[in-house]
C-alpha cells in the first residue's frame, strides 16, 4: 500500500492520472510561452535598439529577479503549499508580461519601463517554475506512477515546449511582429495559473510541513535546507557544473543566436526553426529516458548527453555551415539533451526528503541558474568588444572544458548508486522520497 503524502492531510493518494496530467499540462502551457517570450523580446530589443548589449541587459533584469526570488521562496512554498504559490505567481507573471505589449500600443514603453516589467516577469516566474517542480512527486504518488517515469514525462513536457514554443515565437514574429509573441506569453501563464488553480484534486498540492514544523521561523527552515545541501558533495557538483553550462547556454540563447540570425540575414525564423528542430530531438531522448532511465548507467548516459548538446551548437554556427547542417547538429544536441534532466530527476529526488523539497530544490535551482543573467550581458559585451565569430568559439571551448573537466570528480561515482547515500540521516520516514526526479535551468 501507498504511503499518504506530507501536506495533503492524511488523503489517500489514490491512483489516478488526473494530478500527475494536471501539473504536466500547466508546465507545457507555461513554458511553452516562455519560450515564444524567449524568440520574441530579444528580437523586439535588437530591431529596436540594433544594440547586443542592450539585449543582453534585458535578458540580465529578467533572470537576476527569477534567481534571487526563487532562492529564497524554498521554505515559502513548503508552508503555503505548491499549489498556491504556483497559480498566483503565474498570475502576477501573465499581468506584467501583458502590460508590456499594452505600454508599447500606448507609446510609453521606454527602456526602463521594459526593464522594470521584466523584472516582475522573472520574479513571479521563479517560485512558479519552483513550485510546479515541487508537485511532480505528490502527482506520481496519487498517480501510482514511478517517480523515474514522472520525471522523465516531465522532460518531455519540457522539450515539447521546447519545441513548439520556439516554432511559434519564430512564426509570431516573422508574421505579426514581437508584441504578438508577448501578448500570447501573457495569456499562457494565464491560463497556466487556471489549470494549477482549478484542475488539481482537491488537498493536492499543500502545505508539506506540519502546524509544529511551520512554527520555526524562516530563516531556520532556510538554513536546514542549505545544511542539508551542504551535506551532499554530488548534489554541490552537479550544480556547479550545470552553473556554468546554464551561463553559456544563456548567452547563446539571448544574445549569440539572435545576432546570428540577424547578421546571416536569416531572421527570427530560423532562430524558431533551430529551437523547435532541437526541441523535437530532446522529445524523443526524454521518451527513451522515461521507459529505460532505470536500466541505463547515469554518468555514461549524462556526460555524453552534453557532449552532443554543448560545444557542437556554437561551433556550427561559427563554420558558417548551410541551414542543413546547422539543423543536423541542432537535432543531434537536442536528442542529448533529452536525458540531462532525467538523470538530474534521479539524484534529486531520491537523496532529498519530501518534507526538503521546496527549500532545498530552491537552492539549488537558484545556484544552478545564477551565471544566467550574467550569461546574457556577457555575451552582449563580448560581442561587441570581440565580435561575434571569436565568442561562438571562445563559448563553445568552455562548454567542452567544464563538462569534461568536471566528469574527473570522484563526487560522480555516486550518480550510478540507486537510493541514498549508506548512513546519510533522512527525517521521518514518511516523508523520504522514494524515487527519482529533477530539473535545470538549461
Amino acid at each position: 500500500m501507498r504511503r499518504t503524502v506530507a501536506g495533503t492531510g492524511g488523503i489517500p493518494t489514490g491512483r489516478t492520472p488526473r494530478p500527475l496530467a494536471g501539473v504536466l499540462t500547466a508546465t507545457a502551457v507555461s513554458l511553452t510561452g516562455t519560450r515564444i517570450s524567449a524568440v520574441a523580446l530579444p528580437w523586439f530589443v535588437l530591431v529596436t535598439t540594433g544594440s547586443a548589449t542592450r539585449t543582453g541587459l534585458v535578458a540580465f533584469c529578467e533572470m537576476t529577479p527569477y534567481v534571487l526570488v526563487k532562492a529564497f521562496t524554498g521554505p515559502l512554498v513548503d508552508r503555503l503549499g505548491p499549489r498556491t504559490v504556483s497559480w498566483t505567481a503565474d498570475l502576477v507573471s501573465a499581468t506584467a508580461a501583458a502590460a508590456v505589449p499594452l505600454c508599447h500600443a500606448l507609446g510609453v514603453l521606454s527602456l526602463p519601463l521594459l526593464l522594470a516589467l521584466v523584472a516582475v516577469v522573472g520574479a513571479a516566474r521563479g517560485p512558479g517554475d519552483l513550485a510546479k517542480g515541487v508537485m511532480v512527486p505528490e502527482a506520481a504518488d496519487r498517480a501510482g506512477v514511478p517517480l523515474e517515469r514522472a520525471t522523465g514525462l516531465a522532460g518531455v513536457t519540457e522539450r515539447l515546449a521546447s519545441t513548439l514554443g520556439p516554432a511559434a515565437g519564430g512564426a509570431l514574429v516573422a508574421a505579426l511582429g514581437p508584441m504578438t509573441g508577448l501578448v500570447v506569453n501573457a495569456a499562457c501563464f494565464a491560463l497556466g495559473s487556471v489549470v494549477i488553480a482549478l484542475s488539481l484534486p482537491r488537498g493536492m498540492g499543500g502545505a508539506a510541513e506540519s502546524a509544529a514544523t511551520a512554527e520555526r521561523t524562516y530563516w531556520r527552515r532556510f538554513g536546514e535546507g542549505l545544511t542539508f545541501l551542504r551535506g551532499e558533495p554530488l548534489l554541490l557538483t552537479v550544480i556547479v557544473m550545470i552553473g556554468i553550462t546554464n551561463l553559456l547556454d544563456a548567452g547563446f540563447s539571448s544574445v549569440l543566436m539572435p545576432v546570428w540570425a540577424e547578421r546571416s540575414g536569416r531572421g527570427p525564423s530560423a532562430i524558431g526553426l533551430m529551437g523547435s528542430v532541437a526541441g523535437a530531438a530532446a522529445v524523443g531522448g526524454s521518451l527513451i529516458a522515461a521507459t529505460a532511465a532505470h536500466r541505463l548507467r547515469r554518468r555514461v548516459v549524462f556526460f555524453t548527453g552534453f557532449l552532443l548538446a554543448g560545444a557542437p551548437k556554437f561551433l556550427v554556427l561559427a563554420s558558417g555551415a548551410p541551414m542543413a547542417a546547422v539543423l543536423a547538429v541542432f537535432a543531434v544536441g537536442g536528442f542529448g539533451a533529452g536525458f540531462l534532466n532525467p538523470v538530474l530527476g534521479a539524484v534529486l529526488f531520491e537523496r532529498v526528503p519530501r518534507h526538503m523539497l521546496g527549500r532545498v530544490n530552491a537552492l539549488g535551482d537558484s545556484l544552478a541558474w545564477a551565471g544566467i543573467p550574467l550569461g546574457g550581458l556577457l555575451a552582449g559585451w563580448a560581442v561587441a568588444a570581440a565580435g561575434l565569430v571569436p565568442m561562438l568559439l571562445a563559448w563553445g571551448s568552455a562548454y567542452f572544458l567544464t563538462t569534461n573537466l568536471a566528469g574527473l570528480r570522484p563526487e560522480w561515482r555516486e550518480m550510478d548508486r540507486a537510493g541514498t547515500r549508506p548512513g546519510h540521516a533522512r527525517a521521518d520516514a514518511d516523508e523520504k522520497a522514494p524515487a527519482t526526479a529533477a530539473r535545470t535551468g538549461g
